[in-house]
């Protein structure tokens, strides 16, 4: 049966401390906004993979994005990476 729900689902790849932290290198969320599958996302995180994300950068579709409220459509990609070399 078709889900009724039109908020959009998407794969968010995480990268080096970020997958360390959340024990994954990937996740399927739904959000309709960065910010709403940043919430999903979290969701199933430790303290500590929260801390990692919240500090990272994000690209959407390999694009950088600073605006956590840009807008996600179906099967969009988001990238989480986190500070490297002391950055």
């Amino acid at each position: 049966m078709a889900s009724d729900d039109p908020t959009p689902t998407l794969t968010v790849r995480l990268f080096a401390g970020a997958a360390a932290e959340y024990g994954a290198d990937s996740a399927t969320v739904h959000g309709g906004s960065v910010h709403e599958a940043l919430t999903d996302l979290l969701r199933s995180a430790s303290p500590d993979a929260a801390r990692v994300i919240d500090r990272s950068s994000l690209l959407v579709n390999a694009v950088a994005c600073t605006d956590r409220d840009q807008e996600l459509r179906d099967g969009d990609r988001l990238d989480v990476l986190p500070p490297f070399a002391g950055g």
